[in-house]
């Protein structure tokens, strides 16, 4: 069936287009605008976004927070150097992590990290690299993880990690308040303070919601036939008055603008048989591929998405993935920076 297989899903990108670095200003970075009702698209600049906007459309952000999920440390008591990747909090200190390298990490496998003291131990060796790691009782594990985790830069992100400060502010939305995202929800990290006073002034209704990126967002797909691919279900929370300010706007008749692919996931997996958007928390295991009807989401504000990727997926179902693809072809001939730290696109 045309557009179901992984293979219709690619495209081909320049290594040198991938950002390594985030711009010297958040709102500085290019942004294509893509019309699907006309089939058309313009280059256009982040910083304009506010022009696009118009009074009571409700603009919704992901406002989870990015915690330091890469713990560095030694296996014990050979010392070989490891490295996890926090995926899932299981219970207190048992943790589902992606290691490396996980041939070295088999069950009763210990760890120590750094001069932090930490300790943990391999409970459980599950496939793709995935272990089940108990920490050791008696720390405060949020705490320590934070002293000695680092930014859970994407691997594509090809530079020492020597600016981890840097990263830890930049890989990170201006409004993130709700720790527990192993990635950043990246469509967020082109706004500035200046930009979403601007939104505000249009009389645009901001709405905040969380979703906790995990690694069903950038998991591989590993199928054929995108039918067969689930996304792995991410925790979110809608609060009462962000439904509230989405479930009006609809209702008038005005615009939900989603910023990324993990809000409108959110949204989505919360409208009930009634339209509405309902409030409340708990996991979603929706994943969107074309065919998929939206029922909120109205326009979307997407970063530039890996070929084959659940992402590129979702956007080519939200747009159309000829349209989608043929707007790639164009912004990599006009060299586009690409991913995390690169140039957004704007559907309308």
């Amino acid at each position: 069936m045309l557009g179901m297989h992984l293979s219709e899903f690619d495209y081909d990108l320049p290594e040198e287009l991938i950002a390594q670095e985030p711009l010297a200003r958040r709102d500085a970075s290019r942004m294509l605008i893509v019309k699907r009702a006309s089939q058309t698209w313009y280059d256009s600049q982040f910083a304009s976004l506010p022009d696009n906007l118009r009074a009571n459309d409700v603009l919704v952000l992901n406002n989870t927070r990015v915690f330091p999920a890469r713990l560095r440390g030694e296996r014990a008591p050979s010392g070989g150097a490891v490295e996890l990747l926090l995926l899932r909090e299981i219970e207190p200190n048992l943790w589902q992590a992606l290691t490396r390298p996980a041939r070295r990490l088999q069950k009763g496998a210990r760890i120590v990290f750094g001069t932090s003291k930490l300790q943990a131990q391999v409970i459980e060796a599950l496939e793709g690299g995935v272990r089940v790691i108990r920490f050791e009782p008696g720390h405060d594990l949020d705490s320590l993880v934070d002293q000695i985790g680092e930014p859970p830069l994407p691997p594509y992100i090809k530079r020492e990690q020597g600016s981890a400060d840097g990263d830890r502010e930049r890989y990170q939305t201006i409004y993130a308040s709700q720790r527990g995202a192993i990635a950043a929800p990246t469509a967020g990290l082109h706004f500035s303070p200046e930009v979403l006073a601007r939104v505000k002034e249009r009389g645009v209704r901001v709405a905040q919601i969380t979703l906790h990126v995990g690694y069903g967002t950038f998991e591989p797909v590993r199928v054929d036939d995108i039918r067969s691919h689930a996304v792995a279900p991410e925790w979110f929370s809608i609060p009462d008055n962000a439904a509230q300010s989405i479930n009006r706007a609809r209702a008038e008749g005005c615009r939900v603008f989603a910023v990324g692919t993990t809000t409108a996931r959110a949204l989505e997996s919360a409208v009930g048989s009634n339209g509405e958007i309902a409030a409340g928390s708990r996991a979603t295991d929706l994943t969107i591929i074309p065919g998929y009807k939206f029922r909120v989401v109205s326009a979307l504000l997407t970063n530039f998405h890996l070929p084959r990727s659940s992402l590129l997926i979702l956007v080519s179902a939200f747009a159309g993935r000829e349209l989608v693809l043929a707007a790639y072809r164009d912004v990599v001939e006009k060299h586009y920076r690409f991913y995390s730290y690169g140039d957004c696109m704007l559907i309308l």
